[in-house]
């Protein structure tokens, strides 16, 4: 089954899936700044556009384009920030 998820008053949105692999959404953001919490360990691969992101512990932003991916821990927070709309997958565990 499908669920349609909405955030930030509809500048992020995702389709959220289960596969072979196990849970999963697939989503676009637009361009803005958002803070994002984790239930469970998140993959997040980016599959268009950049990610700037600021990992929980990090001080400083690091840039993930298309094609890269980056890993957060259950029960932390991240910062993103999009300069273009950028679309990503996101895997739970």
């Amino acid at each position: 089954m499908l669920t349609v998820n909405e955030y930030f008053e509809g500048r992020v949105k995702s389709i959220g899936f289960e596969d072979g692999n196990g849970p999963a959404t697939m989503g676009v953001m637009d361009a803005g700044e958002y803070r994002f919490s984790t239930n469970t360990v998140e993959v997040m691969s980016v599959i268009t556009g950049q990610l700037t992101v600021k990992l929980p512990g990090k001080t400083e932003w690091e840039a993930y384009p298309a094609g890269t991916a980056f890993t957060v821990a259950k029960g932390e927070a991240f910062d993103v920030r999009i300069a273009q709309p950028s679309a990503y997958l996101c895997r739970y565990s």
